[in-house]
């Protein structure tokens, strides 16, 4: 489903390519991405410290050869399935708070795999809840979240098992974040998290 913008019109976002496909769009974001996760980790460290400038690296990454937006927050305001998203104007306040509230408690070192899920849980939901990007909030979220996993050691998450099936609760579960509920996000995350 696309986004909703107050002015929606179902046109392909400007870039940077010229390209007019939906493939062709979506295989250069996927090799973007693709491409930035291959980068990113390889230069993960046991310093590498998740705060909102990494996570514009992270969409600049990816994005940064397709869109002139890329790393750059929305200056739109979003909703999707009748779902609003953070306002536009208050994004770099609302994520200074993300940053403050939760990146930065973020341990360098965890003690459980428990407490692990718990803050990615977190983050993601959070992120997602937020939305801080034009387009794209769901890749870079959960490029994130296999950072987050393989810093501590563990392999990346294995969200390809969230089928369609699943998705309306993922939805849900990044909805909850809202109100601080990260209950379903957790379930979701033990269920995709590498054994």
């Amino acid at each position: 489903m696309k986004y909703q913008t107050p002015n929606s019109q179902n046109e392909f976002l400007p870039n940077l390519l010229n390209l007019t496909s939906a493939e062709e769009i979506a295989l250069s974001e996927f090799e973007g991405f693709l491409k930035a996760e291959i980068i990113l980790t390889e230069k993960l460290s046991g310093r590498t410290k998740f705060d909102v400038k990494y996570i514009l690296q992270i969409h600049k990454s990816a994005l940064g050869h397709l869109y002139s937006f890329a790393g750059k927050y929305r200056d739109v305001n979003l909703s999707k399935g009748g779902f609003p998203f953070a306002a536009a104007r208050f994004l770099p306040e609302i994520m200074k708070e993300f940053e403050k509230e939760t990146l930065s408690k973020l341990p360098n070192k965890y003690s459980s795999k428990d407490e692990l899920i718990k803050d990615i849980a977190k983050v993601h939901g959070e992120f997602l809840f937020i939305h801080p990007f034009r387009d794209c909030n769901g890749r870079t979220a959960r490029i994130l979240a296999n950072l987050m996993s393989l810093k501590q050691g563990f392999d990346a998450l294995r969200f390809e098992l969230i089928t369609e099936k699943e998705f309306d609760v993922y939805v849900s579960a990044v909805q909850s974040a809202a109100s601080r509920d990260y209950a379903k996000m957790e379930e979701i995350l033990n269920f995709i998290f590498p054994n």
